[in-house]
């Protein structure tokens, strides 16, 4: 298995190496920018990440929904919003803007430490194991699948945090592309923490992006409007669609008055830590999606990108 992730490894980097060399560094010198080159490489890296997972999204789980739907999509509008999320998020746009906003601050906070001689955890190191090996990335997997839980359940416990979040669960027709459909803020706060959480534990870049690039894939397949579980015992091995179907369920996966804080199924990629913590719910079932006050009261979260964008900031100040 060591074998095969390092020969994937290699091809991957031999075809980041060439679509930098053959686009992004001619770019960058026609611009001028060529103090940025470094950066351009990491940037290609991305890019070729989001065309193979869009490449997946349409090869494989657009024709796993056509096969098996859970409902017919008869608001295709709003969909197609969701394909505008998923380009922006997929393809290196947001990282883009992450890079110019966020890391520099992330280098002021870790510079210093470096100086002073306090480096990163190197989670790995400590439990003597290869960093390129099976155990190192099942390890990242696991540690940064229980970062992700607890992130999913302060975006449902804090009112504030909800107020942006709730943009991700308004979406009454969900498919593959709806994983991405978030408010930007939403994004950049959980980005950041995941960031802070990488750099804390010294997870290498590649696998870093390999972790990023699974997690993504598995959530848009979770996603996808798919009549699709995995068995008794699949069910709780890996999250299903029909597992995460049920957290979007109105009143039934989030907002669940006097039931458990914020509903159930958060898990992002393991049902493990739902079902350490009891959130997990594993009825089989495929309820209608959406939020309470959105069917019960008609409360608008927009329809297209830049309007659910702006609703979603009146709901953080309490306009709307």
């Amino acid at each position: 298995m060591d074998a095969l992730l390092g020969f994937i490894s290699n091809a991957f980097a031999s075809a980041q190496q060439w679509l930098y060399e053959a686009a992004f560094q001619p770019l960058l010198f026609a611009l001028g920018l060529g103090g940025l080159l470094e950066d351009a490489y990491t940037a290609a890296g991305w890019f070729l990440v989001g065309c193979l997972q869009l490449v997946v999204l349409l090869a494989v789980i657009g024709p796993l929904q056509r096969w098996r739907p859970v409902e017919a999509v008869v608001d295709r509008a709003t969909v197609h919003t969701d394909v505008i999320y998923t380009l922006v998020h997929r393809l290196g746009l947001f990282r883009l803007a992450l890079f110019f906003a966020v890391d520099p601050l992330w280098d002021a906070l870790f510079a210093p430490l470096r100086s002073a001689g306090l480096g990163t955890l190197q989670l790995d190191t400590l439990l003597d194991l290869d960093a390129s090996s099976v155990a190192s990335f099942v390890l990242y997997l696991l540690v940064f699948d229980l970062v992700g839980y607890a992130i999913h359940r302060g975006q449902h416990q804090f009112h504030w945090w909800w107020q942006l979040h709730s943009l991700h669960h308004a979406q009454r027709q969900m498919t593959m592309w709806s994983d991405n459909r978030n408010h930007l803020l939403d994004d950049l706060l959980r980005d950041s923490i995941i960031v802070l959480v990488a750099q804390l534990l010294g997870v290498a870049p590649g696998q870093f992006v390999a972790l990023v690039a699974l997690a993504q894939l598995s959530e848009s397949l979770q996603h996808a409007n798919l009549r699709l579980w995995f068995g008794s015992v699949g069910e709780r091995l890996w999250v299903s669609p029909r597992f995460h179907r049920l957290h979007h369920a109105i009143g039934i996966g989030h907002e669940s008055q006097g039931k458990v804080l914020g509903g159930h199924n958060f898990g992002v990629l393991l049902p493990w830590w739902d079902m350490l913590f009891g959130t997990a719910n594993f009825e089989q079932r495929y309820d209608a999606t959406g939020v309470r006050d959105q069917v019960e009261q008609g409360r608008d979260y927009g329809r297209g990108f830049w309007a659910q964008q702006w609703q979603g900031v009146l709901r953080l100040v309490g306009r709307a």
